[in-house]
């Protein structure tokens, strides 16, 4: 006598709602895109932070080598970032005459758009880098600069002194990442109010938006207004 068998159909898996979803692509590089599962309705959100005209301020403190956040939040003796502007130029800037310059803007790790400026031999040096890359077909726009405070001494006055430099290298990288960089660059005037003179004798510049004068009256009277 056969004995009649059954076989039990697998369980269906279980579908979450968000499952559901149909991915959404964002606008921009640097924006990531939601959909509410209620209304149906795409909000879109900006990875960086910026208020145009007053990125973070990073230093370089060549006496002790280090850099900071506006002269407090310690950073160590390096930093690494992906440039989304910059511009090198001859101004009389912060009060220290007129000097060669080198000014970077950059997304932090918490997304802060930031800038940091270079003088003296640390020009000389990043120079040194972007000769390279032309060669190698790319800019900075293209790749994680790392930049680490270098010990010299010198004499002076008989005496011996220390102080650094900057020197620069880099790596490739993520072509997503240069992307949202250079997408937010063209989106969004990135400039610094405190190093904008108007007479700056530019050597070279990409991604940095001069702000025209009635831009930069509309930011004054803004800010006024905030402070009000």
């Amino acid at each position: 006598m056969k004995t009649k068998q059954t076989t039990t159909a697998p369980a269906a898996p279980i579908i979450h709602a968000a499952e559901l979803a149909p991915a959404v692509t964002p606008s921009r590089a640097y924006l990531t895109a939601a959909v509410d599962e209620a209304s149906g309705e795409v909000t879109e959100t900006s990875r960086f932070r910026y208020l145009p005209g007053h990125p973070r301020q990073i230093r370089f403190d060549a006496k002790a080598g280090q850099f900071n956040i506006n002269g407090t939040t310690p950073l160590g003796p390096a930093i690494s970032f992906i440039p989304l502007a910059w511009r090198v130029f001859h101004d009389n800037i912060l009060n220290m005459g007129r000097k060669l310059w080198a000014e970077l803007f950059y997304a932090d790790e918490k997304g802060a758009i930031c800038a940091v400026l270079f003088h003296g031999y640390s020009v000389e040096n990043l120079y040194r880098l972007i000769e390279p890359l032309f060669y190698d077909d790319l800019t900075l726009a293209d790749v994680v600069v790392k930049v680490q405070a270098e010990k010299k001494e010198t004499v002076k006055d008989g005496k011996k002194a220390t102080y650094f430099i900057a020197q620069f290298s880099y790596e490739v990288a993520d072509p997503a990442e240069v992307q949202a960089r250079q997408e937010f660059a063209r989106d969004f005037p990135i400039w610094r109010q405190e190093t904008y003179t108007g007479v700056a004798d530019a050597r070279i510049q990409h991604g940095y938006t001069v702000p025209t004068e009635a831009e930069a009256a509309t930011e004054e009277v803004e800010e006024t207004q905030q402070a009000a």
